[in-house]
């Protein structure tokens, strides 16, 4: 639809509209009000600083207020839901992601949605590269030594996530399939919540974006083993790659869209 259209050439953001086509105002009317941003997650995790920050410009560029609303639970989907409901006139987005338009159509069965016909994708704004951190005093000094250590005691470990379908979720998953070890999930409303748990030691570890756990790594509130992607990232140097730690196979970027 044209005012989708608009907003990706005038503001590069990257937020999904609900489809439709409006023809009953032209295309320079748009937006005449404000607008609504859907954040399928709480506030201070990566999708809703994201978010934000693309709102700040979208409401600079087009002179009409953005109104944030977070939306969370079921990984997402009661918010993907609400967008995919909402009236097809442009005034309220969603900044989607892997789990609410990806993950969320094998992990929910009865998904009243279809990613694939009821949004409108504009554009992809972030890829954050997914890293496996586990609680300060876990012991295990590398990669190698966390892998043999789950894997002996995969019965009695736990991992956090911000729930199901979540990057933390679909990652953490994928990372436990790998590796062959089926510990006991804890599901958290939300990423800081699960960070929290960890730093305090009441999680062992979690497979998250790397915009979360910089902060909580550089404090030494918690370890990590390896990054999820073929090359190192700047904001932490010193942290190997997957496959430099002996795992190639798990290679994991979070996306929003």
């Amino acid at each position: 639809m044209w005012m989708v259209v608009r907003i990706m050439a005038v503001c590069a953001a990257a937020v999904a509209g609900v489809m439709g086509t409006v023809v009953a105002a032209p295309a320079q009317d748009y937006p005449s009000r404000s607008i609504t941003m859907i954040v399928p997650f709480a506030e201070h995790g990566p999708t809703d600083v994201i978010s934000r920050i693309v709102t700040e410009h979208m409401a600079k560029t087009l002179g009409q207020s953005i109104v944030t609303e977070n939306v969370v639970g079921a990984g997402g989907t009661i918010a993907a839901t609400r967008v995919a409901r909402a009236p097809n006139d442009g005034y309220t987005l969603i900044t989607g992601h892997m789990g609410t338009h990806a993950a969320a159509v094998s992990l929910y069965p009865n998904l009243p949605y279809r990613p694939d016909t009821d949004f409108e994708p504009v554009a992809l704004l972030a890829g954050t590269p997914i890293l496996i951190v586990a609680r300060k005093d876990f012991p295990a000094k590398d990669l190698k030594e966390f892998i043999a250590y789950v894997r002996a005691n995969t019965g009695t470990l736990n991992t956090a996530h911000a729930g199901v379908g979540s990057v933390s979720h679909v990652s953490g998953q994928l990372f436990n399939q790998i590796v062959n070890i089926r510990p006991t999930g804890v599901p958290f409303n939300g990423t800081a919540p699960a960070l929290k748990a960890l730093a305090a030691g009441q999680i062992d570890y979690l497979c998250d974006q790397i915009v979360n756990v910089v902060p909580a790594i550089k404090a030494g509130a918690i370890k990590a083993y390896a990054v999820a992607t073929p090359e190192r990232n700047p904001a932490l140097p010193e942290v190997p790659t997957t496959a430099e730690a002996g795992l190639p196979a798990f290679q994991a970027q979070a996306w929003n869209a």
